[in-house]
């Protein structure tokens, strides 16, 4: 009965938007990693990046759009189903300018994380640079719309946090340090703390409406598997317990950051239990290929070293498997995703 209600709800938004011609909210502005990138790290100088086939070939234009997908993220889906036309941009690129500038912009970055360090470490946009990107774009906005209009956008925009991952399989498992200065837990309690202030910063500059995304089951990702799990079949537990123990912190951050903060809207999007389901049990959603992904030999892929125009044994047809490449969910997956995110995301914009 739940998943019909919502359906119903997001029915009723979709005629609303028809009706209209315009979207749910005025923007999108988006701050995180690789999974929410759209091409910022294009103009970096990094290894994550995605701006190569086959990335992109079954976007609309069959081009490579610096998201690590073959086709559309979850949050462009999420785009489409408010009513948007065209996606933000990614706020270093040419596009990011102008009228276009109206509709949100996106400041993410392939390898960032809440840590700092953990952009440092592999020459990403690190979230204190993002934030300042944001200051930035504000400015550009009033000049384009006016500052009565640009505080409008700001405050009814839809904001999209999308960390974590990497600060865990690109640093904190990989650096003897901080696995030898923390456990899991603390270091989660240390990544949740810098998400509440950043969800404070955001506030004190408008922002109204937050969506923070959780950890995926990053023990089911086919690389942590190839890396941490000793050729063990099935997830790496206890590295998909921690993702369970920071998710849990996450929740409890947002209830208490939403007692705190008058007029704030801040919801979860859970990405770890469908995800998780979707990989245990890919054939009940039409997947036949769970995993490994479809890049290359689907196990290490993620920068342009192993998934590339010449990778051997790459699928031709990425709707039948879950990954992408070694980490990131195909555009089939995505769709999944955002199907099951409609519930907390519909709270968000009505």
């Amino acid at each position: 009965m739940k998943i019909k209600i919502q359906e119903i709800v997001l029915l009723f938004c979709m005629i609303i938007v028809v009706c209209n011609g315009q979207a749910l909210v005025p923007a999108i502005i988006t701050f995180g990693d690789s999974s929410v990138d759209v091409g910022n790290n294009d103009y970096i100088y990094t290894l994550f990046k995605a701006d190569y086939p086959p990335y992109g070939r079954d976007f609309v234009n069959h081009k490579p759009t610096g998201r690590f997908c073959n086709g559309k993220l979850a949050t462009d889906i999420t785009a489409d189903t408010l009513g948007f036309t065209t996606y933000p941009a990614a706020y270093l690129s040419p596009q990011a300018s102008g009228n276009n500038l109206l509709i949100g912009a996106n400041f993410a970055s392939a390898a960032s994380g809440y840590d700092d360090k953990t952009a440092y470490l592999n020459h990403a946009i690190p979230l204190s640079q993002q934030l300042e990107y944001f200051k930035e774009y504000q400015g550009k906005l009033a000049k384009v719309a006016g500052s009565s209009k640009a505080s409008s956008i700001i405050k009814d925009a839809l904001y999209v946090v999308g960390f974590g991952s990497s600060d865990f399989v690109q640093n904190y498992y990989v650096n003897p340090f901080l696995y030898k200065l923390y456990s899991p837990d603390q270091y989660s309690s240390y990544l949740v703390g810098i998400f509440s202030d950043t969800i404070k910063t955001l506030y004190g500059q408008g922002a109204r409406r937050v969506g923070v995304t959780s950890l995926p089951p990053l023990g089911c990702l086919p690389l942590t598997k190839t890396i941490f799990g000793f050729h063990q079949s099935g997830c790496v537990g206890n590295i998909n317990s921690d993702a369970k123990g920071f998710n849990k912190k996450i929740n409890a951050a947002t209830t208490q950051l939403s007692k705190q903060l008058p007029g704030l809207k801040i919801a979860v999007f859970d990405i770890y239990q469908p995800l998780y389901d979707l990989i245990q049990s890919p054939s009940n959603s039409g997947f036949a290929e769970a995993g490994k992904g479809c890049c290359g030999t689907g196990t290490l892929e993620t920068t342009s070293f192993l998934c590339n125009p010449k990778s051997i044994g790459t699928c031709s047809n990425a709707t039948q498997y879950v990954f992408w490449d070694s980490v990131h969910p195909s555009e089939a997956a995505n769709q999944v995703l955002a199907d099951s995110l409609i519930g907390a995301g519909i709270g968000l914009v009505t």
